[in-house]
């Protein structure tokens, strides 16, 4: 018998998230996910009249190919895979993993050939742009060990978060958008050196509300590229490319990274130098999901905290754009909550949030209480 919180799960990815609508294709991209799970999306999107398709991965496998294959295979996998994609009105990508840091050990070069095609002629070029998606992770017990918790515990941690009323969020965020879009400058101050000025003036903001990533709860828009100066410290542990940086510290002139420091100083400078654009911001969100309260080295999860903002070096949204072009996302989490360490984000010098709760009325619904309540 199939886990009924697996079958409310696949029933919300199928018909809220993605809104599938009969005789629309759905791809599922299951990767290390438990087949009970894959065949309730299967199952959930043939009730809704769509027309389910699987696309089963391993990350062993993957890893084994990202070591092995060469450029010309990759770029073969990627034509087939977007041929695949381009005949999908919805995607759920869900992604397990048995051991998070698999892929530590590919070449940096191996990684960017990966980027390059898979990356960004499928999923960047065609899914985001042309599906309704969502993706997400599974809970694995490696997940749970990250996140210092039992595999029960986290389980249970797990489906709570990604079967939020999101409906109710959806609707207590829109203040924000609308806050967001009519701002200029931010300043936010933080734990450590942070001290960070930029504008977000004529840039959409994008309210996610469980219809691209669940979990969900944040608004995200971007800088205007050459706009930011300061330090950020940011105070959650990341991990990208299978390898963990703590206290990644990022200092800004005119909108570019001049200075990067972290556990792994080298590995960070190794991503940021990329591309030109790697060393420049193509998003900033604010997260608020009630459930999220601390790091889990899971940035699906970590981007969404109470009391967060992120971010991201490299290549931006199209529905936020700031005109940033890149081969790299990635999103780096500060927290400002109290046994973070406190903080403060100002909109055109008005204090928005303090400490991770919003202190600007119109926002109150966003809070912790006001989401769960």
């Amino acid at each position: 018998m199939t886990d009924p919180r697996i079958e409310r799960l696949a029933d919300l990815l199928v018909n809220y998230s993605c809104a599938v609508k009969p005789g629309e294709n759905l791809l599922l991209e299951a990767i290390d996910v438990p087949h009970a799970f894959t065949a309730a999306v299967v199952k959930s999107a043939h009730g809704a009249g769509g027309r389910p398709f699987v696309l089963l991965k391993h990350n062993v496998v993957t890893r084994a190919l990202m070591h092995a294959a060469t450029q010309e295979q990759w770029q073969q996998i990627a034509d087939v895979e977007r041929a695949q994609m381009e005949k999908m009105q919805c995607y759920i990508g869900a992604r397990g993993s048995l051991n998070v840091s698999e892929l530590a050990d590919v070449p940096r070069e191996k990684q960017r050939i990966f980027e390059s095609t898979v990356w960004k002629q499928v999923h960047h070029a065609v899914r985001i742009k042309r599906t309704r998606w969502v993706v997400l992770r599974w809970p694995t017990s490696a997940m749970a060990q990250l996140a210092e918790m039992s595999t029960e515990a986290f389980e249970d941690f797990f489906f709570n978060v990604c079967t939020l009323d999101y409906a109710k969020m959806s609707r207590a965020m829109q203040p924000l958008k609308t806050l967001m879009e009519a701002t200029d400058q931010v300043k936010l101050r933080g734990p450590g050196d942070t001290d960070l000025t930029f504008s977000i003036k004529g840039i959409p903001a994008v309210a996610c509300d469980g219809k691209l990533n669940i979990p969900d709860g944040e608004v995200f828009t971007a800088p205007v590229r050459e706009s930011i100066n300061g330090i950020i410290q940011f105070n959650c542990p990341t991990l990208y490319r299978g390898v963990t940086h703590q206290d990644v510290r990022l200092e800004f002139r005119d909108g570019k990274v001049v200075k990067a420091t972290s556990s792994n100083t080298a590995k960070l400078n190794e991503v940021l130098d990329s591309d030109e654009g790697a060393r420049y911001v193509g998003e900033f969100a604010i997260g608020f999901n009630p459930y999220c309260t601390r790091a889990m080295k899971d940035i699906l999860f970590d981007e969404k905290i109470a009391g967060s903002i992120h971010l991201t070096p490299g290549v931006c949204y199209d529905e936020a754009s700031n005109g940033n072009k890149s081969d790299i996302h990635w999103d780096l989490v500060l927290r400002q909550s109290p046994d973070a360490g406190g903080g403060e984000m100002w909109f055109d010098g008005r204090l928005i949030r303090k400490d991770g709760r919003f202190v600007a009325p119109e926002l109150a619904g966003l809070n912790p209480e006001s989401l769960i309540g």
